[in-house]
This record gives C-alpha cells, sequence and structure tokens, in this order.
C-alpha cells in the first residue's frame, strides 16, 4: 500500500506493508508511480515544495516482491523496465527537493528509490548493499552506476561478489548517503529539515538540482559548471525570491520565500 499526504507544502509518500517489509510488486510500483505524478501535479500549482519518502514497519523497503513469482516465466526486464526505471526517473526529476528516511533493510529496488532522492538520511542499523549472489541475479535499479559512482569500482564489486551488507553507518562513510543518525531520531529529524527546505528559496533549489545532475551526467570542467552557474544566477535574479533575499539580508529580518519559478529563457518566451 502506498499513501500519499501534504501538508505545510511537504508531500510524504509512504510505503506501508510492513507485513512484507514494504517490497514492491507491479501494482505497488504503479500506486508509487501514481504518488509521483499526483505530487509533482501539486508542485506545478505551488502546492509543494518539497517531497519526504520513507516506509513504515521494521525496513524501508526489502526489494522487489518475489514471493509469487515463477522464475521460469519471470520477465525481468518488463519489471525493470516497464515499471521500475520509469518511476526512478520521475523520482529523478521530481520539481521540488526530495529527501528519504531510510532504515532497516534497502535492498534491489528500494535501494533504487533511495538512489533516485536528492538527499538520504539514514538509521545507522540500516543495511545496504547487493544481495543479489544468493539469487543468480545482479544488482538493478541503476545500482552499477551509484555504486561504482560513489564507492569506487574495487567496493562495488566486492559487495556485489560477497552480498555482503553495511551499515547505514558505513554508508554514509562511504559516500553513500548523506547523513546517519540513531534510528529513533531518523524521522523527526528528516522531517524537520524536510520542513524547512520546503519554506526556502525552492526555485533557487531547483536550478542547483539541475545544474548538479548536469554537471555529473556531462562531466563538466570547472568553467563549463561556472558558465551554468552564471545563466542559473541570471535568471534566479529576475525572480521574487531572489529580491526578498537581498531585501531581508539589507534590513536584517528572515526572509519570506514563495518558491518562485525560474522564469522562462529569452528564446522560449
Amino acid at each position: 500500500m502506498i499513501s500519499l499526504s501534504i501538508n505545510n507544502a511537504v508531500a510524504e509518500v509512504v510505503l506501508n506493508a510492513p507485513h512484507k517489509l514494504n517490497s514492491l510488486d507491479e501494482q505497488a510500483l504503479a500506486d508509487l508511480t501514481q504518488a509521483y505524478d499526483d505530487a509533482a501535479a501539486a508542485a506545478s500549482r505551488g502546492e509543494v515544495r518539497a517531497l519526504l519518502l520513507r516506509g513504515e514497519g521494521r525496513a524501508f523497503c526489502a526489494g522487489r516482491d518475489i514471493q509469487n513469482v515463477t522464475p521460469e516465466s519471470d520477465d525481468a526486464a518488463a519489471y525493470l523496465g516497464g515499471l521500475v526505471e520509469p518511476l526512478l526517473k520521475k523520482m529523478a526529476a521530481f520539481p521540488a527537493p526530495t529527501f528519504a528516511a531510510a532504515h532497516g533493510a534497502c535492498l534491489g529496488v528500494g535501494l533504487g528509490l533511495l538512489l533516485a532522492t536528492d538527499v538520504v538520511y539514514v538509521a545507522e542499523n540500516a543495511k545496504f548493499g547487493s544481495p543479489f549472489a544468493k539469487l543468480g541475479a545482479t544488482l538493478d535499479s541503476g545500482g552499477h552506476w551509484y555504486f561504482t559512482e560513489r564507492l569506487g569500482m574495487h567496493r562495488t564489486l566486492d559487495l556485489i561478489y560477497t552480498a555482503d551488507l553495511i551499515s547505514g553507518a558505513e554508508a554514509v562513510a562511504q559516500g553513500m548517503f548523506s547523513r546517519a543518525m540513531p534510528a529513533d531520531q531518523l524521522l523527526e529529524t528528516t522531517r524537520g529539515i524536510v520542513n524547512r527546505v520546503a519554506s526556502g528559496a525552492t526555485g533557487a533549489f531547483v536550478a542547483s538540482k539541475e545544474l548538479v545532475a548536469h554537471i555529473r551526467d556531462q562531466r563538466l570542467g570547472l568553467w563549463q559548471a561556472m558558465q551554468e552557474e552564471n545563466a542559473e544566477q541570471a535568471r534566479l535574479c529576475t525572480t521574487d525570491d531572489y529580491a526578498e533575499g537581498f531585501r531581508a539580508f539589507q534590513e536584517k529580518r528572515e526572509p519570506k520565500f514563495t518558491g518562485a519559478k525560474l522564469p522562462l529563457p529569452a528564446a522560449d518566451l
């Protein structure tokens, strides 16, 4: 079961099948995709300025629900290419800052959900890795790319070959995710940060999100990246939030941002 709630400009998407560690079958993936579509539509109306993804129960998500899968007739390409990949693309391109709070098992497609999220906070005792060696399968959901990017080739293949799992604390120390904290503080701390971000200059945050992704995907050098920063700043300086931020600084008060969207490039006007 997937639920979506919106409060104070924060969309909260919850994986809520704790009896099976929030593992995802085809219907759950379709429901999760719909939740992100609905949240994105709300963001386009200015009703959502940040998103939080989390799981109920003992785990964030143990991966694909294979309880009723028959290996001889399984169409892994349809599951991954037809359902998982489109969802992960929507998540990565979500038009507002996204966060996840991850605890317990975070494996397979569940790990993929985290890797497609902007900022991930994890419980110190959460579990990450590639258990597929025990299934005769391989890491999916973009895991090879993200692991190689963040952990390096040798550590990636070590985790894949051995199927050993690492803790949330280890994952953060090795550069996989942002912050680790005690499990009993994870959700409250994450919600506090998400609410703070949602009240910020989220138009500027989305500009940074897109810029970071472009620098990563295009392997931009310093001066190319600086040119793109300059262009983004030129667009931002025409928004209400930019003016509000400067005025608040000059008047020595807290800014009141609205999450103003970027103006269209001149060529699109």
